[in-house]
């Protein structure tokens, strides 16, 4: 339970100690008071629901000056009470706040307001306060009040209550008289999460099921179209028979805060999971992946993922174009970082247009979940997913890969590793359904592709091929910048356990037409000997051309049989048995056992065996039991 504490400040004589008497006892006491009163606690059934209240009343005396600023510096909220030298407030008070470094609302007093002299209540607003707020951003609202005759005493602690538990600061600039960037781009995704069928208004349907769902009550006829109609006075655009747009939306909050009804605004935004720095509450979820696990969509994540792509195809293309894609992220705070360095949407399937389509959209999200499952939930709950289920789960932890046995993942990580010039970018491309180019493009940083694979008997998952770049992947006409930009790139991959712990299988690739592409992968292996721990493929790529004799000291099908590993793969991406292929990496991974080096002196897993020898032994003992009490049993 939260505590709102506030610090009654001003100078002697104001009225401070009298107008906590006057909320306490509900009246004016005539008789005279101590100068400093003993802390107040209001509890919440008499205050701020939820809220315990504390207010502590203060001297300004010199000599207590020192207890005034620790309590200063303990509050969350300053009542300033004055009577008539309201330039104390500019010459003294204020400063003395802003000196001890405190950054709390202050609520403004006029005190004494029954006296003649005092003025109106217009003058004392027009030619005192406002001018100090102007001054003075901290004041957070403004009021008059007489303890004498009860005036305004519950209000003005109303006020302090209000100013901590629903702060106008976060959400409204003054001296722009709007909104602030915060508050509008978070009362714009209320907006998108709220607009059930995106079509960019709030019909009346959608209005109330937002009111049920702010408020807990619906809202009357004749109570919406007086809303509509202050919208229309200032945006007659902003309110239509299709609705409200997220103009009016804004306006309409905007309208709020310049009324001082800013709780209303804090009310819809806290039901929408904001925190007091208008911050989503649980965006980053505990959420850990044990080692030799990974992190994959539930059924869930997907089936709300698909509903998104389904409801933000407006031209039913089968892609999402950029208008339509921006509409879809704009409760986000935009594209992951990630999806941005992998170039995305070439890292995907694209329709003809280049639009990203259901499969690869599926698939993209895919490997974020996979990569970095935190940005997963994070965009998750920025999008409005909403299901008893989580949208993620983690997979059965792969421990052994030579155990003999399936490795149920949906999700596969390939690293493409070869010389250069072998073929890699164009298997990229073909693995996206891409047309093949003759051009060489050299490639000059790391590329990831992602898309799904049918495996044998139906079974669908996703598969991650990500080329690695080596430094002789790239020809520089000066070696030294070439080992500057990419000398790094290869141990941060073959010299990381964690990362090839990480990846299903290898990709071993080299030109078949070419006699010096295979040594690469020898001397490769042979200067990485982790690598014989992560299954492998081994493939000959450019298999339409004629095959050439390998400059190495074994040649590619002797280097394989002398791992007891399958011989290399001829393919060519100008076949139309490419995506066998894919099928092939994907099924290799599932079953990791068979694709990694085997030794005579390799022990054999008779885990298994073990197994089913105990359960015959157990049934053939009980079988044995049944038997024997049927035959000693006496005869009726």
């Amino acid at each position: 339970m939260a505590t709102v504490r506030i610090c009654v400040c001003g100078d002697e004589g104001v009225g401070k100690s009298s107008i906590c008497v006057s909320l306490v006892k509900d009246t004016f006491v005539t008789n005279k008071i101590q100068s400093v009163l003993p802390q107040i606690t209001i509890p919440p059934s008499l205050g701020a629901p939820d809220n315990v209240t504390t207010i502590v009343d203060t001297s300004a005396l010199p000599q207590q000056r020192e207890a005034l600023k620790r309590e200063i510096r303990k509050c969350n909220c300053i009542l300033l009470v004055y009577s008539d030298h309201y330039e104390r407030i500019s010459l003294f008070w204020c400063p003395l706040f802003r000196s001890l470094g405190v950054n709390v609302p202050v609520v403004l007093c006029a005190n004494k307001s029954d006296l003649a002299a005092s003025g109106t209540t217009s003058q004392v607003i027009e030619e005192e306060m406002l001018p100090v707020m102007a001054e003075f951003k901290e004041i957070d609202s403004c009021i008059r009040t007489s303890a004498k005759t009860h005036s305004n005493i519950n209000e003005v602690f109303f006020l302090c209550q209000k100013a901590v538990t629903h702060p106008i600061a976060p959400l409204y600039d003054s001296k722009e008289l709007n909104l602030k960037p915060a508050a509008i781009a978070a009362l714009q995704r209320v907006f998108y999460l709220c607009d059930k069928d995106h079509d960019g208004y709030l019909n009346d349907k959608e209005i109330q099921d937002f009111q049920l769902t702010c408020f807990d009550k619906p809202l009357a006829e004749a109570d919406l179209e007086n809303i509509k109609q202050n919208i229309r006075r200032a945006s007659p655009d902003s309110a239509t028979e299709k609705g409200i747009d997220v103009g009016g939306f804004l306006l309409l909050n905007k309208l709020f805060a310049e009324k001082g009804r800013h709780e209303t605004i804090w009310i819809i935004l806290r039901r929408f999971d904001y925190t007091d720095s208008l911050s989503l509450k649980d965006i980053h979820p505990k959420f850990v992946v044990p080692a030799f696990s990974s992190a994959e969509l539930s059924q869930a994540g997907y089936r709300f993922l698909v509903s998104l792509f389904l409801l933000f195809d407006r031209d039913n293309d089968g892609g999402l174009n950029d208008t339509e894609l921006a509409a879809l992220f704009s409760a986000t705070p935009g594209l992951p970082s990630s999806w941005v360095e992998s170039a995305f949407p070439s890292s995907t399937v694209r329709n003809e247009a280049g639009y990203i389509t259901l499969q690869g959209w599926l698939a993209q999200w895919s490997m974020t979940t996979f990569v970095e499952p935190k940005t997963t939930l994070e965009y998750l709950a920025y999008l409005g997913f909403e299901s008893s289920e989580c949208g993620l789960k983690v997979t059965k932890a792969r421990r052994k890969r030579k155990r003999p046995g399936r490795v149920e993942r949906n999700v596969i990580l390939c690293y493409v590793l070869g010389a250069s010039s072998s073929g890699k970018s164009s298997l990229l491309d073909a693995f996206l359904n891409r047309p093949f180019s003759h051009t060489y493009h050299p490639t000059i940083k790391p590329r990831t592709a992602v898309n799904s694979v049918e495996l044998h008997g139906g079974k669908q998952c996703y598969l991650i091929v990500s080329q690695r770049l080596l430094p002789r992947d790239v020809r520089s006409p000066n070696p030294s910048a070439q080992m500057e930009e990419l000398g790094e790139l290869e141990p941060a991959i073959l010299e990381n356990q964690a990362k090839l712990d990480a990846c299903d299988i290898i990709l071993y690739t080299y030109d078949s037409s070419e006699p010096d592409s295979f040594s690469h992968i020898v001397d490769l292996r042979r200067r990485y000997p982790y690598l014989e721990n992560v299954p492998a493929i081994f493939t000959g790529l450019k298999a339409d051309k004629d095959k050439a004799t390998q400059r190495s000291e074994i040649q590619p099908a002797d280097y394989t049989t002398a791992l007891n590993m399958p011989t290399p793969l001829h393919v060519s991406v100008t076949w139309n048995s490419i995506s066998d292929f894919f099928v092939d990496i994907a099924e290799a991974a599932t079953y990791p056992s068979n694709a990694l080096p085997k030794s005579d002196d390799d022990p054999v897993d008779r885990t298994n065996l073990y197994i089913a020898v105990s359960a015959t032994i157990c049934a053939g003992a009980a079988l044995g039991v049944i038997l024997w009490r049927r035959a000693t049993s006496p005869a009726v």
